[in-house]
């Protein structure tokens, strides 16, 4: 079974449409969860074929008050002209048709009504509401007023008043009707509120009805003024005379209120105000951000101690003589420093992942700078690490040191005068990590078996390579030149 076409898949293989009239129709789109849930009813959006041979469905919602009508998905279906003559009559009328008798669908009885969209002068698609019969009973002044907020919308739909090209809201938990209702008058006063909306003006302390109350002066004798950030704004959602939102709240409860202005023709009606408790969702929050704070607090501790651990093998390798006494206390400061540098990337990233590109480089540099011959020898990355987590950013830092280092002190003559160059290749493939470090130098001894070599780095590398990062290792000649090649395939979420 194919995929079902997106909006404006339909858009550019059936219509003549034009950007802004999708941008229109995504705005639409975006809020009419709202409309479905006051209609008790199901959308479907209807695009005019570009031939005029009838209408191809781009989107549906189902509501969330209510029973659906349309049991099947339909979008990306074709419906010819003179099949639905109500879509017909809309849009060739540009105002909302009704249907006198109710459709069966599955012995379900279905009122339908198209709404025309119109934007500027023209009827771009419509909107076709199909609202289940079986759910309807006598309506509670709740009902009532949902179906009467509805009808203005579906007017200001038709009129071209909706939606509204203002600000979005940039609220991923924006309210929805069912968290709390509320209709305001033109003078922004509370003509209905629904039973969840009165329970969040009880948290907010307000123990009595809405009705009749000013919104706006309410709700500013319950937020203390610290809490009301935007006097304007707070003015002109909950007045109902800006598309907008805005978070106010106490020390202890934080809410959501987002109004949506409706007008008709000539005049202002006054607003739909949704209101949602978010105290829950911003104390976790909180709390996210603290345990953020706390481990990048500790990811730079744990540098600072390792960089002062390096510094005192640093200062005891000065007073040591013993040459290989002093160059594997060098080793120990390389190796401790690779680990540093990744947990400085953590402590300055919000998450427990890591761009491993920055820390390849770095440590490619703090190999060449603190090497005899290093200004005669350059580490070239090509290709991308990609983000790694925290645990195998740590392994994959100290491999890379080894390796490098390795390259480096024995790849390249101390005493010659030739520069060399060391690459380090990274590529994701197929959920792998494969890494590639090769060397210009001198190549690996005759007799060197890397199955039982017994050098330290080697043996470093294997045991990470292997055990921490359940990868492959090979190490080889390099392709095509004098020189060594190591290689690593390491599994990646």
């Amino acid at each position: 079974m194919g995929a079902v076409p997106s909006l404006i898949d339909l858009v550019r293989s059936h219509t003549d449409l034009d950007e802004e009239d999708v941008a229109w129709l995504q705005l639409l789109m975006a809020d009419w969860q709202i409309i479905a849930d006051l209609s008790f009813a199901d959308l479907v959006l209807w695009l005019p074929d570009r031939e005029g041979r009838g209408f191809w469905a781009a989107g549906q919602m189902r509501p969330t008050t209510g029973p659906t009508a349309l049991v099947d998905d339909v979008v990306g279906t074709f419906v010819p002209t003179g099949r639905r003559p109500l879509l017909d009559l809309a849009f060739e009328s540009g105002r909302l048709v009704r249907e006198g008798d109710p459709e069966w669908r599955d012995d379900v009885p279905v009122r339908v009504e198209s709404i025309p969209v119109r934007r500027g002068d023209r009827v771009i698609a419509l909107v076709a509401r199909n609202t289940n019969l079986l759910g309807v009973r006598t309506p509670s002044r709740l009902e009532l007023s949902y179906l009467e907020t509805a009808a203005d919308l579906t007017r200001m739909i038709a009129d071209g008043h909706f939606p509204n090209l203002g600000q979005r809201s940039d609220h991923a938990d924006s309210p929805r009707v069912g968290d709390g209702f509320l209709r305001v008058d033109a003078e922004g006063r509370v003509v209905y509120a629904s039973p969840n909306a009165l329970s969040v003006y009880r948290r907010l302390g307000h123990s009595g009805d809405l009705t009749g109350l000013e919104l706006a002066s309410l709700t500013r004798s319950l937020v203390p003024p610290l809490h009301r950030s935007d006097e304007e704004t707070l003015s002109a959602v909950l007045l109902g005379r800006a598309h907008r939102d805005t978070e106010v709240g106490t020390e202890d409860v934080v809410l959501i209120v987002r109004a949506i202005p409706l007008r008709t023709e000539a005049e202002r009606l006054g607003a739909l105000v949704l209101l949602r408790d978010v105290t829950d969702l911003r104390r976790r929050d909180r709390e996210l951000v603290t345990k953020e704070a706390t481990i990048r607090e500790i990811h730079h501790r744990v540098k600072n101690n390792l960089q002062t651990v390096a510094a005192l093998l640093r200062l005891q390798a000065r007073r040591i003589d013993a040459p290989d006494a002093k160059a594997a206390l060098e080793e120990a400061v390389r190796r401790v420093g690779s680990i540093a540098i990744v947990h400085e990337t953590l402590s300055q990233s919000p998450e427990e992942h890591v761009a491993f590109d920055e820390i390849a480089d770095r440590l490619g540099r703090m190999v060449t700078e603190v090497s005899a011959i290093g200004e005669r020898v350059r580490v070239r990355r090509t290709g991308s690490f990609g983000v790694l987590p925290s645990e195998a950013a740590t392994a994959l830092a100290m491999v890379l040191t080894e390796v490098l280092q390795n390259a480096v002190e024995h790849g390249y003559d101390a005493d010659a005068t030739t520069r060399g160059v060391i690459v380090v290749s990274a590529r994701r493939l197929v959920g792998r990590l494969h890494v590639t470090i090769e060397d210009d130098g001198r190549g690996l001894p005759a007799d060197f078996d890397p199955e039982t070599s017994i050098h330290l780095g080697l043996s470093i590398v294997r045991t990470l390579v292997e055990s921490e990062l359940n990868g492959v290792l090979e190490i080889g000649a390099a392709r095509g030149q004098a020189g060594a090649r190591v290689s690593l395939d390491v599994p990646q979420d």
